[in-house]
Order: structure tokens, then sequence, then C-alpha cells
């Protein structure tokens, strides 16, 4: 049996049970009756340093307020100069400029993203260079990863970008700037009481144990991302470069992250042959031909002019059965046999795979790539 029922029906069936709804009953205060009317407090109450900013002017905030970065030019143009994605809101490009040592918060200093663009820009880089250049020395590959990625290098970068520096960290200063608080002009920037360490302390496969990528921290600054009251400019760039390259890859993605390295790090130049630094070369080619099957190699003189002049040139090659290995000028015949071996070695160490495919390009399956296996070299000449 079908029961019909209509609208007006089921309307007045729920009025019916639906409690009556009062008015909610308001309070007016005796201060309001003065003239006195109440006013709710301005900007987003949901905000943890909100309360702060009402209550404490600029100038006793340790850094700007984040509600000030909407409204930054220098911030608009670093975001427009540097191409960044939509997605990459000004806040977060306004803390990745503030260093720790100027707002010891962490929820507005860019300790946490440094820390994440480090271990990113360390891996990105380790990869390219290991898939392209299979056979760098140990030595020659920490010294090529602190050329593109090292403290130097990101302070140039961080000038190159025209991010300038604050005179002094504050809450009145202009989102935008670098800051932090720079060491006192004359003062040491390392510990004038502690021991003196010396290069032979550690070899490179402490280096490789303890993964540090530069074995002398005498020249080497220290880590940004510890908690010091002063630092060094240099420093400071190395917190803000590593901190925008975390921000890119939270808030962009991992193709962006990539995309961002490459276009900023990778593209730069840099000449590995002058990295080189053999003590013997003559001796480690001699046993890298024994290592991989060659025949010893032979110095012979290609083309000489004036042997009896103050400055002779003789060009010498170095031959492995019929085939040069090497080929250099020198003002003498032994200058010239060194000069000639030390280039076959770079050749050899400086080879480069035709076709080379990253890890980082095929994780995920999105790029449609196939994974292609990698050349590996049995590892560098052990002297």
């Amino acid at each position: 049996m079908r029961v019909r029922t209509s609208l007006s029906a089921l309307t007045f069936q729920a009025m019916a049970t639906m409690p009556a709804m009062r008015a909610p009953a308001t309070m007016v205060l005796a201060f309001q009756f003065a003239g006195w009317l109440y006013q709710p407090p301005a900007g987003d109450q949901t905000s943890p340093r909100s309360n702060e900013q009402i209550t404490r002017p600029l100038e006793e905030l340790p850094s700007p307020p984040v509600s000030s970065s909407l409204s930054a030019p220098r911030l608009a143009a670093l975001h427009a100069r540097l191409t960044l994605s939509p997605r990459l809101p000004l806040q977060t490009l306004h803390r990745t400029l503030i260093h720790p040592t100027a707002d010891p918060d962490p929820r507005f200093n860019n300790a946490s993203l440094a820390l994440l663009g480090g271990e990113l820009l360390g891996y990105h880089t380790a990869e390219h260079l290991i898939c392209h250049y299979p056979r760098l020395p140990m030595s020659v590959f920490f010294a090529a990863q602190d050329a593109y990625i090292g403290p130097r290098a990101l302070s140039v970068i961080t000038r190159e970008w025209g991010v300038d520096k604050a005179a002094e960290p504050g809450g009145e200063v202009a989102p935008g700037l670098l800051q932090f608080r720079a060491i006192p002009a004359g003062a040491p920037l390392t510990d004038p009481d502690a021991p003196k360490e010396k290069i032979w302390n550690r070899g490179v496969s402490s280096r490789i144990a303890s993964d540090d990528s530069n074995p002398r921290r005498s020249i080497r600054t220290e880590d940004p991302s510890e908690n010091k009251d002063e630092v060094s400019y240099e420093q400071a760039c190395t917190s803000f470069v590593r901190a925008l390259v975390g921000a890119v890859h939270l808030h962009c993605g991992r193709n962006a992250s990539l995309a961002f390295h490459r276009d900023h790090f990778l593209s730069r130049h840099l000449d590995f042959a002058k990295l080189f630094d053999f003590d013997d070369p003559a001796r480690d080619l001699s046993r890298l031909c024994a290592r991989e099957g060659f025949e010893p190699p032979i110095a012979r003189l290609i083309s000489e002019t004036g042997r009896l002049s103050r400055h002779p040139v003789f060009v010498v090659g170095v031959y492995s059965g019929r085939d040069k290995l090497g080929e250099a000028a020198g003002a003498s015949l032994n200058e010239g046999r060194v000069r000639a071996a030390a280039q076959a070695l770079k050749a050899w160490y400086l080879y480069s795979p035709p076709e080379v495919t990253k890890p980082s390009s095929v994780e995920g399956g999105e790029t449609g790539k196939k994974w292609i296996p990698n050349y590996v070299d049995c590892g560098e000449v052990v002297a």
C-alpha cells in the first residue's frame, strides 16, 4: 500500500518536531554607554604570533611579521626574478631569508628548510657527478661538489640573485633582506685556542665514512644550521639558498626542485681539469695501464723547437703500444713527459658516458623514461 505525502506535510511535521530557536542574548557593558564601543582585534587570530604583533611594536620583534611579506616589493621582485612557481607563497620566501641568529623561533626562521635543502643539494649534485663522471677520484669528486654547492659558491649565487643583507635584524626591517647577526669586524672566525688540525690527520676514507665533502675544516665555514649567536655573511647566504631549495621542494614538488637545481647550480661552468693535482702522474699512469691490461706507457718526442735557445718547447706524447694516451708541451723533455702523463690521466678520469639515466629522473614513473643502468667504474688508481 502506497502512502502519498506532500512537501507541505513534511514541512509542517519538521516544524512541529523542531525545538523553537531563540535569538542569542547580548550583554551591554557599562563602558559602552560612555561611547566606548568594543572593537575586535585586527589580523588573523589563528596566527601564533598575532597577539604578539598587536601588543608589541615592530622594533621589539626579532623579525618582520609574516603579514608584511604580502606587500613587500623586494620579495615580489625576487619571486619574479627567480621565476618561482605561484605555489611558493611570499610568506615562505620571506622565511627563507631569516637566519636563526636573527629569530631563534623555529617557526619563523629557515633552520628546518635549510636542513632539507642541504640534503637535496648534496644528493642531486652527487647524483649528477657520479652518473656523468663515473671515474672521478674521490678527492676530485669532493672538490667538484664543493665548487657547485659549497659555501663560497652559494654566497656568490646569493649576490647574483640580487639579495642584499640587512645592517641589523629586527621587526622594522623591510622584508626581502637577508637578516642575520653578523660577526663583528676583526673578530676571529675560528677559536684561536682550538688545536690546529693537520691535513694528514684525515684521509679520503675518513671523509667517505663520515660523509664530509671537505676535509680541511680550518678553511671551511661551520654548518649554518648550528645555533650560534653570530655568523658570517657566507654562512647566512648558505643557509638562505639551502632553505629556498627546500621550500621549492615542499611547495612545488620533486620535479620543480630538480629543474631549479639544474637551472641555477648545474648550469654553472666548472673546469674539472683544473681540479686534478697529481704527485707522480707517470707512476699513476703506469699502474693504471697495468691494472687495465694495457701495454706499459712509453714517452716519445713528437716535435721540438729552440733546443739551444732560452725558451725551448718540446712536444711529448705518451703511447701504449700504438695508441696515444696523451700529449703535452713543456720547456724540457721531463716536463713534457710529466704533463703528457697527467693529460692522459685526466682523459681517463673525465670519461663521460654518451647516455646517462639519473635515478631521480625515473622515480615515480611520471616522466615515462625507462631505467637504463649506468656505467660503474672499478675505482681510481691507488698509488
